[in-house]
């Protein structure tokens, strides 16, 4: 016992060593060798003093196997705070010899500690935990369904698509969805595309949100990348506005030659957000798109112009240069001024040619001014 106890005493010597630079790598290093007798001491850092913690929990995940009885007892006992931290180290170790004290503790009374050790759980990745993690997806607390959520999509096992999907398009907290949606992406299973349209047709995302909210869902289809392109061209032809824009948008961030002919349909889209979606997703297509954007510019609407030239100022080819040059002769005042701030946007120095008579002309000074503009940020856009 005396032994024991020396070691202990030990232990919090090294540990007082840790914030010491010149005697840092040596504390590690006996605290490591000290094993189970330096888990108590490592605790009481966790516990007490926040700068090590991060140093404490790196220290007991090296010393693995031998902490694991020592610290399954304080994952059931300690404080809630110093449990989630347990969790953490026991889900690092990747031990399966934590089982027991983490499945217990995913179904124990304190919601924190229940989600830490789901995200255990997973990293583990036995094949018996699932069932616990899919009935947590139903956790009263947003925080334990998140970390379910995150931890299911780690099992490569088809159990978990619909209990999944049950809280994307039922869940009554937008954050709690945003996390299913990026786990799903995570996922990587094409089986989840359908739900994640499902949602994007859902005005719970949308619907007095900031513009943001809808984030993670459409990141999560754009990462699906060609499998998402046809249910997503699908969503064009959606009756609601919304749901049409957004689309578009994330055909955009796919750049599918194959969505190139429905988003120049959506340009011509009665709803002005979504043509002008549609005209910014087809100018990320480059060279491909100029046909579409020649043809829109002689459209009898002179929104649809507008659409054009939105596009086409992200386009990144001369050629688009000339059709923006083009807009600046439109009868419409309007559309010329969207000329004027497509070239602002094209980053060409063609660009800087064409307006400069306009920034010398004093007889239009709105328009001289807004080309005086738009080559002061051309000049620094070209020099980057």
């Amino acid at each position: 016992m005396d032994w024991l106890l020396g070691k202990k005493d030990d232990s919090k010597k090294w540990i007082a060593q840790l914030k010491d630079s010149a005697k840092h790598a040596q504390a590690v290093q006996e605290l490591v060798r000290l094993g189970p007798a330096a888990v108590d001491g490592l605790l009481d850092a966790i516990s007490a003093d926040a700068t090590l913690r991060p140093l404490a929990k790196q220290i007991l995940v090296q010393i693995g196997a031998p902490a694991i009885p020592r610290l399954s007892q304080a994952l059931a006992s300690a404080h809630p705070e110093v449990r989630m931290h347990v969790a953490d180290v026991l889900g690092e170790t990747r031990n399966p010899a934590s089982l027991p004290a983490l499945t217990s503790a995913a179904r124990g009374e304190f919601f924190t500690v229940r989600a830490r050790a789901a995200a255990a759980l997973a990293k583990i990745g036995d094949a018996q935990s699932l069932s616990l993690l899919i009935q947590l997806l139903k956790d009263k607390e947003n925080i334990v369904r998140m970390a379910a959520a995150s931890a299911v999509v780690k099992f490569q096992d088809p159990r978990w698509l619909v209990p999944l999907s049950d809280v994307l398009l039922e869940d009554p907290q937008i954050e709690v969805r945003q996390v299913v949606a990026s786990a799903m992406s995570e996922s990587r299973n094409p089986q989840t595309i359908p739900y994640l349209i499902e949602a994007l047709q859902d005005s719970f995302w949308w619907y007095e949100r900031q513009d943001n909210a809808a984030a993670p869902l459409t990141e999560a289809l754009a990462s699906f990348s060609a499998d998402a392109v046809e249910p997503l061209i699908q969503a064009l032809r959606h009756p609601e506005g919304a749901v049409r824009k957004n689309a578009a948008s994330i055909l955009g961030m796919i750049r599918d030659p194959r969505a190139i002919e429905p988003l120049g349909m959506a340009l011509y889209d009665f709803h002005v957000d979504v043509g002008e979606q549609a005209a910014s997703a087809l100018g990320l297509f480059g060279a491909a798109s100029l046909e579409i954007f020649d043809e829109a510019l002689r459209a009898s609407e002179s929104s649809i112009r507008i659409h054009a030239l939105t596009g086409l100022g992200l386009v990144r080819d001369p050629r688009a240069i000339e059709l923006i040059a083009y807009g600046l002769r439109d009868p419409d005042r309007q559309v010329q001024k969207h000329a004027i701030f497509a070239l602002k946007v094209s980053r060409h120095p063609r660009a800087l040619e064409i307006l400069n008579p306009l920034a010398a002309d004093r007889n239009d000074r709105e328009f001289s001014m807004l080309a005086r503009e738009a080559l002061e940020t051309l000049a620094k856009t070209i020099r980057k």
